[in-house]
């Protein structure tokens, strides 16, 4: 019985006793007047045993009233008895009347829980579109927009307050407490509700604190934060009262309090199951412990009884063998006689030529032949006689007779042990011996020969661990007719210039830990959109019938749907011009009620004309699905830049590297910026610090601001700049001169290199084929991007465009490329010389034809539709695409991870560059290096001062390094730098250099 129908079976008792009371009377009334005061509550209760009496009694009932009138217990019995039924009437509900009261009280608040936590989900997603909607007033205007909220007006307004300006995302909790309280009044008893909604509770105040605390304020989330309003603000208040560790610390301890508070019975039962596990272990340990015991001393006890029964076995041995010895002698033991080794000389004559002998041991031999040719050699190895040429030269071969079969192997020496040895491979080893007259007395000293030696090297490389064969041909000596001279060959040396080819350079040493940014801080905001079948299908009526109408018949056509826009290909009938076509650009869109309509006649590398109708629903294109498409990670490009999708649907990647310089033009508004941030985000993706340097201009010094952050990994700049980023009209000027001088550094590094090509020079230089010593360095890709190139036009005028010119013409080989973004593409601002250097150009739509022809030498780009539409030439074909889209964000998380990791010491530096008339730029030699003492020693020592040579032997950055050089040419120690080339030492000795320092 639960604790419900406990409470129904006392309400039906409570009202069964109501009603006997009731029913004894009104005789209880006529004592109500004499009670003046109420009586304290002890006293009904020690009336409860007298209140049976009347029950029990038998006589008149008047008498024993009278009898008990005079005690005052009695006095309140009596008049409290009518009122009984009147206290108790309103709990007389029976189990089902209470039930149903309880579920139409939970019903509603169950309902209003899981609005609330559909409408609060909801917010995550929707509560951007949904903040004007954020006002009591919006919620009955007519006016408002429709809210994104699937919860309607009312839920986005409710969602913002739980979610955005209380509890933020442990805001959800509230309306989960709500349909946990429900089943509460329910009076369900599956989980402990009582304790559930405190843990709710207090979950969901410390952890929107917490929230708050950790992660701040942050108007790009939920409107405020993770922690809503109100956590941020608790949290800001714990802060400046008990500090950030403090904090820290209470949010802890709560949390585990809670933890703890949740899951005590759990903790507890697991506790005492350990205990009584361990208890267990214990106890089973103990009784193995004792059969071990047992075990040992049973084992122990059947040793010492074997032990006994053998020494009683073998002293009644020992007696045996005394008794025998005393009645037999010993008669001695004899070894048997070991036979001599034998060898047998064989006779040289006709029959022993020609034997054949097997150079295989695997092969059979005759048996009557085994010992035939088999003799001694005088070092103690055994041959087989293959026979003798013209001059009588005996010819035998030498194998080791231990891999032979047993009927061909010779009887071993008994007096001689040697240690076997490991068998090798078998190695044939042909000797020719010009004997004496009579084999037999070889050993005699009997002729005085000058022994000839004439070593033969072998024509094949040894395999492996297997030893190179000589044939030797020599004459014995009377003293020692063996001998044998073997020359040592000297091995051939490696050339200087080959040594230590094998260990390759590696440019990303210095930043070896360096990662590149991941994918996953894009955000892909790509949505699929599908042009409806509807569209496709309106659009060719309204193109056929168009045509039609001004006498144009066509064959077929065909819709290819892309991103942005359809490409409608068609194939007119026999006679009809290209132009008459290209005439009706207007009309056509005049019939399809659309912008942005472009005609391509004819089609490049096709016998069709396209037509390209914009779509009504635009898809976007984001950088995630860009980067992440396999065409760009499988790319072999040096540069490769990532611009968007195509008509086709397909990923646009180009090589900055073959381009070689780009030219992006568009109005204000129509993606200019997202495309340089595509491009340059396109290259931080596949290239390494130590591979890529940018030169960044920003005139208008926000767009590529974001970006400063890559100083120490991405960027160069001038010498003693303070910003990366060059904003200054005259720093721009300076800077693309510095450039020049670097293009023409890396001429004379690739001539004395005797390369092309700056791709054939690192290579060569990775390969260790170029003398660092000699001032060859591995060179970096450098991109120089300028924004806004018309205002700095305008303001610079032609200082600039001198030094873009002559890079854009001559630095395409050392790896310098330009890339220039303007939004005034007149013929003013962008000039032949540049056009003329720039195939690669990038148009967004622009404001008139005019400005088109001056991008791309045709018309096209006015007819865009914005929103990062663009063209893109690359000189032989002009191709529609959808830009890529990145956000600011997206940006700023991208430099974050990459400048949060190790960089160089300072960003690249630039030649300096000193315009005609003016001195270089002072240097202080009060702050002076800590290593220039020592270098200025080194370098008067040696007679010879470079930058690489102080980078190598001072294991120091290319840059200080280069300061440092700086300093001692300042000092009058060294010259003036002459490209490439080391820089000549002014200083002749030390004692000088001593002088000089003081």
């Amino acid at each position: 019985m639960n604790d419900r129908d406990k409470h129904i079976e006392l309400l039906r008792q409570r009202g069964q006793q109501a009603k006997q009371q009731s029913g004894t009377g009104v005789r209880p009334a006529v004592h109500k007047p004499p009670m003046s005061k109420p009586t304290p509550p002890e006293k009904p209760k020690a009336e409860k045993p007298r209140a049976e009496k009347p029950k029990e009694m038998s006589g008149a009932p008047t008498r024993a009233a009278r009898a008990t009138r005079p005690t005052r217990p009695t006095s309140p019995k009596r008049s409290k008895a009518p009122k009984a039924p009147v206290r108790t009437s309103p709990s007389t509900l029976t189990p089902e009347q209470e039930l149903e009261r309880r579920f139409w009280w939970a019903l509603p608040v169950f309902f209003i829980g899981a609005y609330l936590l559909i409408a609060c989900v909801s917010y995550l997603s929707s509560w951007q579109a949904d903040q004007s909607l954020t006002q009591w007033s919006n919620l009955f205007a007519s006016k408002a927009a429709d809210a994104l909220n699937m919860c309607g007006k009312l839920g986005a307004l409710t969602s913002h307050y739980i979610v955005g300006q209380w509890f933020g995302v442990f805001g959800l909790l509230l309306p989960v407490s709500l349909m946990v309280g429900s089943l509460k009044i329910m009076a369900f008893k599956f989980l402990n509700l009582q304790k559930t909604l405190r843990s709710l509770g207090v979950l969901m105040v410390v952890g929107s604190v917490a929230m708050g605390h950790f992660f701040g304020a942050d108007r790009e989330v939920l409107g405020s934060g993770l922690g809503g309003e109100m956590g941020i603000y608790s949290a800001r208040w714990l802060e400046a009262i008990i500090g950030n560790e403090g904090t820290t610390l209470f949010i802890s301890v709560v949390g585990l309090a809670l933890l703890y508070f949740v899951n005590a019975a759990w903790l507890r039962r697991t506790v005492k199951s350990l205990i009584e596990y361990i208890d267990r272990r214990n106890e089973l340990a103990k009784v193995r412990l004792a059969e071990q015991t047992a075990k040992m001393r049973i084992a122990a006890a059947e040793a010492a009884q074997k032990a006994l029964a053998a020494e009683q076995e073998h002293r009644e041995r020992v007696a045996e063998v005394r008794a025998q010895e005393a009645v037999s002698a010993v008669e001695p033991m004899v070894a048997p006689p070991v036979e001599p080794p034998v060898e047998q000389l064989v006779n040289l004559g006709a029959e022993t030529i020609g034997i054949d002998i097997p150079g295989n041991p695997e092969l059979a031999v005759l048996a009557g032949q085994k010992n035939e040719n088999l003799i001694a050699l005088d070092n103690g190895q055994w041959g087989y006689v293959t026979g003798a040429d013209a001059d009588g030269v005996v010819e035998y071969v030498y194998m080791d007779l231990s891999t032979l079969p047993p009927m061909l192997q010779k009887p071993t020496i008994a007096e001689k042990t040697e240690v076997d040895q490991p068998q090798q491979e078998e190695i044939q080893f042909i000797i020719k011996h010009r004997p004496a007259e009579d084999e037999r007395e070889v050993l005699a000293p009997a002729v005085s020969i000058t022994p000839v030696v004439n070593v033969i090297e072998n024509n094949f490389e040894p395999q492996g661990d297997q030893p190179a064969t000589r044939i030797v041909h020599f004459a014995p000596a009377p003293d020692d007719p063996n001998f044998i001279v073997e020359q040592i060959v000297s091995e051939e040396q490696v050339d200087d210039h080959l040594i230590n080819l094998s260990e390759v350079y590696d440019p990303t040493l210095e930043l070896r830990s360096y990662q590149k940014p991941p994918v996953e801080l894009l955000q892909d905001h790509s949505k699929r959109v599908t042009v409806t079948q509807e569209e496709l299908v309106e659009n060719k009526n309204r193109i056929v019938q168009t045509l039609l109408n001004f006498g144009i018949e066509i064959r077929s056509i065909e819709a290819t749907t892309g991103p942005t826009v359809t490409l409608y290909e068609i194939i007119p009938a026999p006679g009809v011009r290209i132009s008459k076509i290209k005439n009706l650009e207007e009309d056509i869109a005049l019939s399809l009620a659309a912008l942005g309509i472009r005609i391509i006649a004819p089609m490049p590398g096709k016998g069709t004309i396209g037509i390209e109708v914009p779509n009504k629903n635009k898809e976007v294109v984001s950088m995630y699905s860009v980067i992440k498409s396999s065409r760009f990670q499988d790319t072999k490009f040096d540069l490769p830049i990532a611009l968007g999708k195509n008509i086709q649907n397909e990923t646009v990647v180009m090589d900055l590297a073959k381009m070689p310089h780009l030219l992006v033009a568009g109005a204000t508004g129509q993606g200019k910026s997202v495309g340089l941030n595509a491009i340059i985000t396109s290259l931080l993706y596949k290239k390494h610090p130590a591979e890529l340097k940018f030169i960044l201009v920003d005139p208008k010094k926000v767009e590529l601001t974001l970006y400063s952050k890559l100083e120490k990994h991405f960027l160069a700049k001038m010498p003693d700049e303070d910003k990366a980023i060059i904003t200054d009209t005259q720093k721009v000027i300076y800077t693309l001169n510095s450039v020049c001088i670097e293009m023409q550094d890396r001429y004379e590094l690739l001539e004395a290199a005797k390369v092309r090509h700056i791709k054939e020079y690192n290579e060569k230089f990775v390969n260790r084929r170029l003398n660092p010593e000699k001032g060859h360095r591995y060179m970096p890709y450098f991109v120089v991007i300028i924004d806004e190139f018309a205002d700095l036009i305008m303001t610079a005028g032609r200082e600039v465009e001198t030094p873009i010119a002559r890079i854009a013409q001559l630095a395409r080989a050392v790896g310098i490329h330009l890339i220039i973004a303007t939004q005034r593409p007149s013929v003013n601002i962008i000039t032949g010389v540049i056009r003329a250097n720039f195939p690669a150009r990038v148009a967004f739509r622009v404001a008139t034809s005019v400005d088109s022809r001056t991008i791309l030498d045709t018309a096209g780009a006015n007819q865009l539709v914005g929103q990062g539409d663009m063209l893109v030439s690359n000189g032989n074909e002009i191709v529609r695409v959808q830009c890529a889209f990145i956000d600011t964000p997206e940006v700023d998380m991208i430099t974050n991870h990459i400048s949060s990791q190790k960089g160089y010491p300072s960003a690249f530096e630039l030649p300096e560059y000193v315009p005609e008339g003016e001195t270089p730029t002072s240097v202080d030699l009060g702050k002076k290096d800590a290593l220039f003492d020592e270098v200025a020693r080194f370098v008067v020592s040696r007679q010879k001062g470079s930058a690489s040579d102080i980078q190598r032997n001072f294991s120091i950055g290319f840059n200080r390094a280069g300061r440092i050089v700086d300093q001692l040419e300042a000092a009058g120690i060294v010259g003036r730098g002459e490209g490439s080339k080391p820089r000549q030492v002014l200083v002749q000795d030390l004692q000088t250099l001593d002088i000089m320092l003081g």
